[in-house]
């Protein structure tokens, strides 16, 4: 039996974001090299960005998506809240994680993948100061990028990265009759995600366990758990219960994306690879009544206006 889908829509929000695509000698380096770069960036709540990985390219791989450098390849996008009103925090959340962690992943390499004349960092000239006098300027793959001699040979990467709008905050509840059955379901609602275009999901390994609301009773935070979904508060007089009967434990994916067309094909994939999983009793979603973002995605499809 199919779990219910909720008559609701996630609220999505405005970001900007960056996208890069690093390439590695094989997938076990470009995987070390997409995990790093990614890491700790779940929640713009405290992280200095968002980042996951949007898909795999080039051999052995979405081989439509052909690499500067004809190497297994990886796409990454970074995100950040447009209603921050500062483009330099992404350029410094990019600058860290391009000369952190990928310039220091052996074999290595970084490109940009939005091309845009007026909007753009130029963040190979700021990686490049790490090559101390011996960088230099080249044109390699009919690009214009920086080469950085390095101990493992060389790091090459391009010198402009540029920036575009997105959104952010796409996302799904998964209520299961158990730990078991809520964390399969969002699972599966990822593996789902994994090979969709232009979307990406930030928590490990694409899921929040500790799914949050925007505010709380303490001043110096700006979110909180959501104690309206807690299974274990529900029957606690102060809170105003928000759960079906019968579920006992909540797992959220959170998405964000390249448009709203890429976040509403990826949220119907995911509810058509989890919704016949074995004790999950509901898919929902959370919003904030427009407070939070103008972009809904709706879980019923038919009741989606044409983007």
């Amino acid at each position: 039996m199919s779990a219910i889908i909720d008559d609701t829509y996630a609220e999505a929000f405005k970001s900007i974001y960056s996208e890069i695509l690093i390439t590695a000698i094989n997938k076990k380096w470009l995987e070390h090299a997409v995990n790093a770069a990614t890491g700790n960036a779940s929640s713009s709540i405290l992280c200095d960005c968002e980042a996951g990985l949007d898909r795999y390219v080039g051999p052995g791989f979405d081989e439509s998506v052909k690499t500067p450098d004809g190497r297994p390849g990886a796409i990454i996008q970074l995100h950040i809240p447009k209603f921050w009103k500062d483009p330099k925090k992404l350029e410094k959340a990019a600058l860290v994680r391009i000369s952190q962690n990928i310039l220091t992943c052996p074999t290595a390499s970084c490109f940009n993948c939005i091309d845009d004349d007026e909007l753009y960092f130029k963040l190979g000239k700021k990686v490049a100061f790490f090559g101390n006098k011996y960088q230099k300027r080249i044109e390699r793959y009919g690009r214009k990028m920086w080469w950085i001699p390095i101990l493992g040979g060389e790091f090459i990467l391009d010198r402009r990265f540029g920036f575009a709008d997105g959104l952010m905050g796409g996302n799904l509840w998964f209520f299961g009759k158990t730990v078991e059955s809520a964390l399969e379901a969002a699972e599966k609602g990822v593996e789902a995600i994994l090979p969709m275009p232009n979307v990406i999901t930030t928590f490990p390994g694409g899921i929040a366990g500790s799914g949050s609301k925007a505010g709380s009773d303490y001043d110096f935070t700006i979110a909180s758990t959501y104690e309206k979904f807690c299974p274990m508060l529900q029957n606690n007089p102060d809170i105003e219960a928000g759960l079906p009967e019968g579920v006992n434990s909540v797992m959220e994916i959170i998405m964000n994306g390249k448009d709203m067309g890429s976040i509403i094909n990826a949220t119907q994939a995911a509810i058509s690879a989890s919704k016949d999983t074995t004790d999950l009793l509901m898919i929902s979603a959370g919003n904030y009544n427009g407070k939070l973002g103008k972009s809904f995605i709706y879980l019923h499809p038919e009741k989606q206006p044409k983007t």
